[in-house]
């Protein structure tokens, strides 16, 4: 389908859709994989978990309530406006999420999201993810531009983006209300070509 200005999507619409959402292997023997209903601990933990609360504006009620997001992470595959992965071992509990929110097919964009718990943190985990999902993003999907946002407060995602090869572009001002007020926001980014 070509829009009204005459421009095709960058990625045609199923692209997403009419696929399983794939596992990724990272370095080291984890992976991303779809989240699972039995996942829910995970998200429990990660809402009950200081740093992911405060950096990601998340919070989970109990089980049910994690079971409920991981069957709308599906829905969103489904619906190709994001695509969220579960970071573990082969049949290993999940220690991380990292996912695209915003996906737009036809404009071919998509933010890059991410938290890891406290035992995972500290190991280049989040890199290797951050690395693994944005080739696949840019590469297999056929997006041209991703970007990874986060308060200029945190400066360990700052680290992440740049050990992942994510530009920095500058700073958003007053861009996202935390619970502590507004934060000011770094805006990285990495376009299809840039090298990792």
């Amino acid at each position: 389908m070509i829009s009204s200005a005459g421009i095709p999507p960058v990625v045609p619409a199923g692209r997403m859709a009419d696929r399983a959402q794939p596992v990724l292997d990272l370095p080291g023997g984890r992976r991303l994989r779809p989240w699972e209903p039995e996942d829910a601990d995970a998200l429990v933990a990660a809402g009950q978990d200081p740093a992911i609360r405060r950096w990601n504006l998340f919070t989970v009620a109990d089980r049910a309530d994690a079971r409920t997001r991981i069957a709308r992470m599906h829905e969103r595959w489904r619906a190709e406006t994001g695509a969220v992965w579960a970071l573990a071992r082969p049949d290993g509990p999940a220690v991380g999420l990292i996912g695209l929110n915003d996906v737009d097919l036809a404009g071919g964009s998509a933010e890059l999201v991410y938290w890891l718990l406290p035992a995972a943190r500290g190991g280049g985990l989040a890199v290797a993810a951050t690395r693994r999902l944005a080739r696949w993003a840019l590469a297999d999907l056929g997006l041209h531009r991703l970007r990874l946002c986060h308060s200029t407060a945190n400066p360990a995602s700052c680290r992440v983006a740049e050990k992942a090869g994510f530009t920095f572009e500058g700073t958003q001002r007053s861009a996202l209300l935390h619970t502590d007020g507004w934060h000011d926001q770094h805006l990285h980014a990495r376009v299809a070509g840039d090298p990792e």
